[in-house]
């Protein structure tokens, strides 16, 4: 594995729907792409949701601009937990990464776990899903994380991610990446 350097946003302008993680693991860090470690399922969970036509890997994550999605991380800090971040640390990135969301005004931004979310946007009472809140221009939804780490179940999660893309799909229209009809409940996992 190569030196842990800050992990580049997978980010343009226009985009449908920001995935902001809390920071990469040293695992993602060390090789370069977020969610790199295999028990992660995000790449499973947003292919199965919808996101993508295809599984894409780790390795092929600046792909995910061209299905309309980007993929960012609040702290650039890796860490083996999130419970290794401090809250002034969170509660620091919230300036930069509001900034930028303003210069890339996506559409959602969808963050993955409530810690982060919580600690930047100093609230407690953080419900799932779609928040009454904007970050710049862009509606707010809170999604589960995706680590292995998280109880839930892969079709929990297919579920919740699901519901967003379901919420976006208007959105999608101007991105073509052939059939990707939002999930019904009836995905095969």
């Amino acid at each position: 594995m190569r030196k842990p350097v800050p992990l580049p946003d997978i980010l343009d302008h226009g985009l449908v729907v920001v995935f902001v993680g809390i920071n990469p693991s040293p695992l993602a860090a060390a090789m370069g792409h977020r969610f790199a470690g295999p028990s992660n399922r995000f790449w499973r969970v947003i292919h199965l949701a919808g996101f993508s036509p295809v599984l894409l890997r780790a390795d092929q994550d600046r792909a995910l601009p061209q299905y309309g999605c980007g993929l960012i991380s609040a702290i650039s800090r890796p860490t083996r937990r999130a419970s290794e971040l401090s809250r002034s640390e969170l509660a620091a990135a919230g300036d930069a990464l509001g900034a930028k969301i303003q210069r890339h005004r996506p559409k959602w931004i969808a963050f993955l776990g409530k810690g982060a979310y919580s600690a930047i946007m100093a609230r407690r009472d953080i419900a799932w899903g779609h928040q009454n809140k904007t970050m710049g221009a862009a509606q707010v939804w809170v999604l589960p994380d995706p680590s292995g780490l998280n109880r839930q179940t892969l079709p929990q999660l297919v579920a919740a991610y699901g519901a967003l893309r379901v919420a976006a799909a208007g959105d999608f229209a101007a991105f073509a990446v052939g059939d990707m009809d939002c999930p019904d409940g009836s995905v095969q996992i």
